[in-house]
């Protein structure tokens, strides 16, 4: 009997996961144990292997598509046997039954005596190619030029066409392999949104039927739609150099709106497109004719009148680059919202002498197996320190407080796609040295994507260190469910008063968030007072 797979839930936070890769396909016999698939959660990139034997019959998401938790994204059964009735009540519409999609929405549109007539692109082998939304202020798009004729063959990654929005001039992929068999309008024309502008398909095709349901755009509409959007420009940003009217001149959308920006009338251009069409070009290349040479304003000012000063022409565009939110920084903008906005913060910062700290960490180093950092001293230090104000190592349950008897410190580590907080388990009873081994493999681990559930959750304490990268001091944003965060600064050489004189010195400042609701201003003060101490006076550490 057919079983689905779902979107296992790889870890405490993850909503949904990413398929980052399949390793079997449709057909392909999965034994229990196999790896099926990876999967990007919020944190790591996971190993995938299936709990169900049998053979692969159907698969979901693409690489690179997001599930949420509990979604089918496979199933598996006997070669041939009907699985259909196991995704109703799961999949998208899409997936369930595109043949069924196609006909209720060609009954839509047409009604229910000409659904028999209705034929589809797929129907035909074909993919119909719309003028596709460029920008979220596109209403329309003109053909600058097409890349292909009629008859050309065409493949998925072609760009067939180059259109002008009214932001920019953009590549428009056919994402389909064939023959050209249809353009729908020629260069210069405007299309709206979703209109026919290609079809492609196999050679010798009729299309007749497709365009008879769904027909071109009008031709006619091309050539009022900029008079209108050219109008509200000259309204908008009139230009005193010349009184001729900006909307009998022919030019692209995007070139009016530069033209507008840079306060140019466009009756002073000559276009280079057909028909003496403006384009983006020659806007961008118009240098207006001053109304008289710099010479002779110089040559008739007064002698006593200071210099005109020319100042160059500078034009600057504006840019900037989006990506999709990954699974990691959409659950780090999540949880930490979660916690800035439920958990009452406050801060409290001391500074502490590190002249002690460094003479001791020379010293370990000599003979310590691995290298021990100031940010092992401190993950040691504050361990112990919650020990003695078990206050702070708590948490919020909403209607009791949970006081942990174990020490687990999360560290938190900065990572390519976001931050990750593996957890040091146990830290008060480790050594300097395995502290610092056990950082070192988190560290690589995190970089590689190869952390596991197990090494970052049960934290009940975290430490946050930016004193690598010289910042003095800093707050944090408490790791929940955890009642308080250590924000760690930088070693800095300054002057301190000791014995009544003002000597050079190390000190390093650290500020302890703290979640109110668990821990009152008192017990937070008394934790950094022990915490000081510790850090001031290391060998109590190795005791």
């Amino acid at each position: 009997m057919a079983e689905v797979v779902r979107m296992p839930k790889m870890s405490d936070t993850m909503t949904e996961g990413v398929i980052a890769k399949w390793h079997k396909k449709v057909g392909d016999k999965v034994n229990s144990g196999d790896l099926v698939a990876e999967i990007e959660t919020d944190k790591a990139t996971m190993d995938f292997e299936s709990y169900q034997e049998g053979t692969l019959l159907y698969i979901g998401p693409k690489e690179g598509e997001a599930v949420a938790i509990d979604a089918v994204i496979a199933v598996l059964g006997e070669p041939g046997e009907d699985f259909q009735a196991l995704l109703s009540g799961d999949a998208p519409a899409a997936e369930k039954a595109p043949e069924k999609t196609e006909e209720k929405k060609a009954e839509e549109v047409s009604g229910p005596e000409s659904s028999a007539n209705t034929v589809t692109p797929e129907e035909l082998g074909c993919t119909v190619i719309t003028m596709p939304l460029l920008s979220d202020t596109m209403k329309e798009g003109v053909i600058a030029q097409w890349n292909f004729k009629v008859g050309d063959t065409i493949k998925s990654d072609d760009a067939i066409a180059d259109v002008e929005t009214d932001k920019a001039t953009m590549e428009v992929t056919a994402y389909a392999d064939g023959t050209l068999l249809y353009v729908g309008l020629e260069a210069g024309q405007a299309a709206k949104v979703n209109d026919i502008i290609a079809i492609v398909g196999p050679a010798g095709t009729d299309i007749t039927p497709l365009l008879n349901q769904k027909s071109a755009p009008a031709k006619a509409e091309t050539a009022e739609a900029p008079k209108a959007d050219s109008a509200a420009a000259v309204t908008a940003a009139p230009v005193a150099s010349s009184s001729s009217d900006d909307s009998r001149v022919k030019a692209s959308p995007l070139a009016r709106k530069i033209a507008q920006e840079k306060g140019i009338n466009l009756s002073d251009i000559k276009g280079s497109a057909d028909g003496g069409r403006i384009v983006k070009k020659d806007v961008e290349s118009f240098v207006p004719v001053a109304a008289q040479p710099a010479e002779t304003k110089a040559a008739a000012a007064p002698a006593t009148e200071a210099k005109a000063i020319t100042l160059p022409t500078f034009v600057g565009e504006e840019r900037y680059t989006e990506k999709p939110v990954n699974q990691m920084r959409k659950t780090i903008a999540r949880r930490l919202a979660e916690s800035l906005f439920t958990a009452p913060h406050f801060y409290l910062t001391v500074s502490i002498d590190m002249d002690n700290a460094m003479a001791a960490r020379a010293q370990i180093n000599e003979v310590a197996p691995v290298k021990v950092s100031f940010n092992d001293i401190v993950v040691k230090a504050v361990a112990v320190a919650l020990k003695k104000h078990p206050a702070v190592n708590s948490s919020w349950q909403g209607d009791k407080i949970r006081f942990n008897e174990h020490t687990n410190i999360g560290v938190a580590m900065a990572v390519e796609d976001g931050l990750l907080v593996p957890v040091v388990r146990f830290a008060d009873g480790k050594s300097l040295s395995h502290i610092s081994a056990e950082v070192k493999d988190f560290a690589q681990k995190a970089k590689a994507k190869k952390l596991q559930p197990a090494d970052w959750e049960g934290s009940t304490f975290t430490v946050s260190n930016l004193g690598m990268f010289g910042i003095d001091e800093f707050t944090s944003i408490i790791n929940s469910p955890d009642g308080a965060i250590l924000s760690v600064g930088a070693i800095q050489a300054v002057p301190v008063v000791k014995n009544g004189a003002v000597v050079p010195g190390n000190v390093m400042k650290v500020t302890l968030g703290c979640d109110h609701r668990v821990v009152d201003g008192a017990t937070g003060a008394a934790f950094l007072q022990t915490l000081k101490s510790l850090v001031e006076n290391p060998v109590r550490l190795l005791a």
